[in-house]
């Protein structure tokens, strides 16, 4: 496919879990479909629940990620590629049900993850031989109108995305970088679930900028429970 003349037109939203009251923590994952057809998926939520760990927080499940790609038309095999912005459990949880897609990773995040403890209850979901990994290096255009950030400090070699829509404008999503509105201040401080407080406050002062330079219309958290409310979730979208 010739991506010179692709680029994004509309992403989906997808909650395929939340934490209980008040705060109602989503876990998420996103959709991006292209001019010319191309269904980009950013990241692929929790593994069905008979596959999560003793010890997971209480979680109310909803649809998983295939039975959502479902309610707009797709099945597993129409996905070209899986961004995977980080391995832990939460966003990793499905990938082995795509081997058809290429997964696009941060280098870096891929050789920490094989290694670390921190991976090891999700490892069976994302290190497996049938995957095809591209691994990057730093920022990097995916396509015209999608760009991978590194944004290291929650784990190394964690990204946000940022996309460019026809209609909305620039919108980014911090992943885990930043994960609730609150945090996305100069002052921020690293959390519990943060490998490095210093690049957390790095990444968050990078996001900050790239929002002002790129004239960012609308800013998602990868889990702010309060703003996740109020989106507009798949099948509906942002074109």
């Amino acid at each position: 496919m010739d991506t010179q003349t692709d680029f994004v037109e509309r992403v989906y939203l997808m909650q395929v879990a939340a934490g209980p009251p008040p705060a109602n923590t989503p876990v998420v994952c996103y959709l991006v479909q292209t001019k010319l057809g191309r269904n980009i998926l950013i990241d692929s939520g929790l593994p069905d629940p008979a596959h999560l760990p003793a010890g997971m927080p209480e979680l109310i499940m909803g649809p998983n990620v295939i039975e959502q790609l479902a309610q707009i038309g797709l099945q597993s095999d129409d996905i070209d590629t899986l961004v995977c912005t980080h391995f832990d459990m939460d966003h990793s949880g499905q990938h082995a049900a795509f081997p058809q897609a290429e997964f696009v990773v941060q280098r870096a995040h891929y050789e920490h993850a094989r290694t670390h403890p921190r991976y090891t209850n999700a490892r069976p979901h994302w290190d497996r031989a049938e995957l095809r990994y591209r691994l990057i290096d730093g920022d990097t255009e995916l396509l015209p109108g999608m760009e991978l950030i590194e944004s290291s400090g929650h784990v190394p070699g964690h990204q946000a995305v940022l996309l460019r829509l026809p209609k909305t404008g620039p919108l980014l999503l911090t992943i885990d970088a930043v994960p609730d509105q609150g945090s996305f201040t100069p002052d921020r401080q690293g959390g519990q679930r943060d490998l490095d407080a210093v690049g957390v406050i790095a990444a968050t002062h990078k996001l900050l900028d790239l929002a002002a330079r790129a004239q960012v219309a609308f800013v998602i958290f990868g889990h702010d429970g309060a703003q996740w409310a109020k989106l507009r979730k798949a099948p509906a979208y942002y074109s």
